[in-house]
């Protein structure tokens, strides 16, 4: 049989590794490549490729939101997840979906999430993605699990960042600057949708541009034109949009 693949991440260097990986293997096809979410909405359901290598942590739609925005009938058969995602979304992989790849991946792992994806399209009861796996990820929606860390990708490079060690955040067009006491890293997403993946109980977005950890604050001032501040434990000061009595009940919940 000839497997057409898609190959789906918002990082060059990742689809073309993946890209080299599979001109090894005669009988898959590469059919596609995205860069976004978007893209690979429709590139599925107009080409109906057999498998899709899907980064889970893209800017704006997810891989996660890739699969939740398709038809049930039209969905992949097979997807892979090349995933540098915490351990609560490790271990549901491993229980309803095909197969995953951890960021960084050697190529005799890349090699057995292969094989299984061949073994799980030969099946008759192949058609269409895992129902369990569209139960999982639905419940996910209506439930969703707030992160432990973030993946911060840096080229070939991936680290790992508590977010209980996060200061605050702020936004930079497309992207999030996360401040760890004097370190910073940049992560590929929206403060947007960023914020919906933090637990609401230590995180508060308190102006357009900066998410703030409410245990990290120690003071609310008065700033210029009548309005107020927020006073981190580092000494940084940012401006307050929300109500002072807001904050000041949210750190007390604590």
């Amino acid at each position: 049989m000839n497997i057409r693949a898609l190959i789906v991440d918002d990082e060059l260097l990742a689809r073309v590794r993946i890209r080299m990986m599979l001109a090894d293997e005669p009988d898959v096809t590469v059919a596609g490549e995205c860069a976004n979410g978007a893209d690979a909405i429709a590139f599925i359901q107009k080409d109906r490729p057999d498998l899709v290598f899907l980064d889970v942590q893209m800017p704006e739609i997810s891989g996660f939101d890739v699969l939740r925005r398709l038809p049930p009938d039209r969905g992949p058969s097979a997807v892979i997840f090349v995933t540098a995602h915490d351990r609560h979304a490790l271990e549901a992989f491993e229980v309803h979906a095909l197969d995953y790849l951890l960021k960084p991946f050697r190529e005799t792992r890349f090699r057995e999430a292969l094989l299984r994806a061949r073994q799980h399209l030969m099946r008759e009861d192949s058609q269409g993605m895992n129902p369990r796996f569209l139960e999982w990820l639905a419940s996910q929606e209506r439930n969703p699990a707030y992160l432990n860390r973030l993946a911060v990708k840096s080229g070939e490079h991936t680290a790992f960042v508590e977010v209980n060690d996060v200061d605050y955040i702020e936004a930079a067009a497309n992207y999030a600057i996360l401040h760890t006491g004097a370190t910073s890293h940049i992560l590929r997403e929206t403060l947007t949708n960023l914020e919906a993946k933090l637990s609401p109980r230590r995180f508060l977005r308190v102006n357009r541009s900066a998410i703030v950890n409410l245990d990290r604050i120690s003071a609310v001032q008065p700033a210029k034109s009548g309005e107020h501040a927020v006073v981190l434990k580092n000494g940084k000061v940012l401006s307050l949009t929300r109500g002072v009595r807001e904050i000041q009940q949210r750190v007390e919940d604590l």
